[in-house]
């Protein structure tokens, strides 16, 4: 049943802080009823072993015992006078002597004495002293019964003491003002607890009602596990609390990490790396870029009050390849252009040799130009059998040449059309070779040598250039992502392509090297297991 069925409020703090009154109110009741019960027993059993010790103090006296022994049982006898004077001194009901046959010597009531007591004694006449709650002809009282000792230890009689009962009523009831002051105050403290604690939850939680709160969770994990980007919930100190399952299919998790990663340090969960370094805050920045396996991620990462944090993931790797294709597209619309202003001048030069009448210099000179392109991809097709890959070398070949640096093959270069993973080796292949083409521009003496060749099933890949070479002391931060020595250009970010060409050959099992080419540059060495069929 709903709270509105209830006629309770629908705010979640309204319904929190009536609780709490609720259970503060009980508590309070409840203890001040489980303190009264043990004070009732408490007050009666002091009241008994009052009576039972003014006894014991009557009984002591022997002029008692004598005057049992001596006198009769009327008003004005010894044991009365004795009686009333300690009935008198202890604030007692009553003060009884009786004889062995239960007569009594003394009462308050002196038309009482000579009669049988109301109660048995045979219990204090045999020697056994007795505290009891009774009623009698006074009323109930709380009473205590000793044996009535004469000089010679005989028993003689006994002494019955009682103190009324309402008396212990009235120290009973006389408490408990006092024990609801004490409730009443702590019933008050409680009630401004829980009103603080009230106000505390209506700031955290804006003042909502729980169905509405139960409403926002349900909404917060559909749309979590339903939008198509990736999204990673962290604690302050670093553990997970949420992982969707876009972030895992991205991060490359097993398929029921989105539930089970719950609690686990973030580096436990990913390992160490550049991936973790972002999500985790230790690399700050909007729109970082990130390798998370054959993957190119953007990470945004945004704290939370609580000193957590909430970090988005979207997959980029599309949209870098599109970027690489872009700038591979723009290398070769200039080398198209440099090569039409180049057929240009050719055709002015065949024009000038056919007006001259020099026919065999013009077939000559034609036959060298088209020889050249030529002899490019049957040179390139002789040593490289797949045809992604011939085609890459033949298109870079060209843009090499424009730019001025001579592209050749190595003599072991033989790779035979087998490729298990001919995308990713062109992918590698052209990374290196885009870097490689910019190291050698500008050099002394430009060159770019490529070497693909087939150990087994395995292949290995080697690219050197004329460049100025990496430093050793940086030949493996350079395949961390985000690093580059090339400003960024406006459509992509730099600092992927090596990061890339690492990740895939560790996926395939292999590796990716830097080092120094024998004339002093660059070579990267790559090498695939089982690349081929």
């Amino acid at each position: 049943m709903s709270a509105r069925r209830l006629g309770l409020p629908r705010r979640a703090v309204s319904q929190i802080l009536l609780t709490q009154l609720a259970i503060a109110a009980g508590v309070v009741i409840l203890a001040t009823g489980l303190f009264l019960a043990p004070l009732s027993a408490q007050l009666d059993d002091q009241a008994m072993r009052r009576a039972l010790a003014i006894a014991q103090s009557a009984a002591a006296d022997p002029a008692l015992a004598a005057g049992v022994l001596d006198s009769g049982a009327s008003a004005d006898s010894p044991v009365q006078a004795s009686a009333e004077r300690i009935r008198r001194a202890t604030g007692a009901e009553y003060v009884v002597v009786l004889d062995l046959d239960g007569i009594r010597r003394s009462h308050p009531s002196t038309d009482r004495i000579g009669l049988h007591v109301s109660t048995d004694p045979s219990d204090a006449l045999a020697g056994r002293e007795v505290m009891e709650i009774d009623e009698g002809t006074l009323g109930r009282s709380a009473r205590g019964k000793v044996p009535l000792l004469a000089a010679d230890g005989e028993i003689v009689g006994a002494v019955s003491v009682g103190i009324a009962y309402d008396s212990v009523r009235e120290r009973l009831l006389g408490a408990i003002p006092g024990l609801l002051a004490y409730a009443g105050g702590a019933l008050a403290a409680g009630a401004l607890a829980a009103y603080l604690l009230s106000r505390r939850i209506q700031r955290q939680t804006r003042d909502l009602a729980f169905s509405d709160i139960a409403g926002l969770l349900a909404e917060r994990e559909a749309m979590l596990h339903s939008i198509r980007e990736g999204v990673i919930a962290l604690a302050p100190d670093g553990r997970v609390r949420l992982v969707n399952d876009e972030a895992a299919r991205l991060l490359g998790l097993a398929p029921d990490a989105a539930g089970s990663s719950a609690g686990r340090p973030l580096d436990d969960l990913l390992g160490a790396g550049r991936t973790a370094d972002v999500l985790s805050g230790r690399v700050t920045g909007h729109d970082l870029l990130t390798v998370q396996g054959p993957r190119v991620l953007v990470a945004n990462r945004m704290p939370t009050e609580d000193g957590g944090a909430v970090a988005t993931l979207r997959d980029r790797t599309e949209l870098e390849h599109l970027g690489r294709e872009l700038d591979s597209t723009r290398g070769l619309i200039d080398a198209l252009r440099a090569q039409d202003h180049e057929h240009a001048n050719r055709l002015h030069t065949l024009l000038g040799l056919l007006e001259l009448g020099l026919h065999e210099e013009a077939v000559k000179f034609v036959t060298e130009v088209a020889g050249v392109h030529r002899t490019t991809a049957e040179q390139v097709t002789e040593k490289v059998h797949d045809p992604l890959l011939a085609a890459l070398l033949v298109g870079k070949a060209t843009v090499a040449a424009e730019r001025g640096v001579p592209l050749r093959l190595a003599a072991a270069t033989l790779l035979p059309d087998r490729l298990v993973d001919p995308g990713g080796l062109v992918t590698i292949l052209g990374n290196l070779l885009d870097n490689a083409l910019d190291a050698a521009a500008g050099s002394a003496a430009p060159l770019v040598e490529v070497e693909l060749r087939a150990e087994g099933r395995t292949a290995v890949l080697r690219v050197r250039d004329s460049g100025p070479g990496v430093p050793a002391a940086r030949r493996e931060e350079i395949f961390t992502e985000g690093w580059s020595t090339k400003q960024p250009r406006a459509h992509r970010e730099r600092g992927l392509g090596l990061a890339l060409v690492r990740r895939l050959a560790e996926r395939q099992g292999g590796s990716a090297r830097a080092g120094e080419a024998a004339d002093g540059g660059a070579e990267f060495s790559v090498v695939l297991p089982e690349a081929l069929a």
